[in-house]
């Protein structure tokens, strides 16, 4: 059983190479959080994408251009290699969401099998 420590010290490494490779847009760099069969759903309710392959085409053209969006947020909890990621993105001119991503790492703890985000416009009202 995975230490929570450990879980949580890989959940940050993880989160650091993902914002690394959403800053550069490198194939490479993307391949390496996700294993080969991994599953990565842009929003909870729809089908995910599958496999390494998939993911990175999909990455690629829907991507952010470095230097359009900062992002921050830190590691709201860990449950074995299960972890839950809270932020918060700035894209210029404005637009402000705040993010939820669920992420189930394999047993390397270095690469992901499964990312699942929930993003939210913060522009929008709730309830309206």
């Amino acid at each position: 059983m995975i230490e929570r420590a450990e879980a949580d010290a890989a959940a940050r490494r993880w989160i650091d190479r993902y914002v690394r490779a959403w800053n550069s847009n490198d194939e490479v760099d993307i391949r390496a959080l996700f294993t080969p069969g991994a599953r990565y759903a842009y929003e909870p309710w729809r089908r995910p994408i599958e496999g390494a392959d998939a993911i990175v085409a999909s990455w690629l053209e829907r991507r952010d251009e470095p230097g359009t969006f900062t992002f921050e947020g830190d590691v709201a909890g860990v449950d074995g290699r299960t972890f839950f990621y809270s932020g918060v993105t700035r894209y210029d001119p404005g637009t402000v969401y705040s993010n939820l991503w669920m992420v189930e790492l394999a047993d390397d703890l270095e690469r992901a099998e499964s990312f699942t985000e929930w993003w939210m416009d913060q522009a929008e009202k709730s309830g309206d």
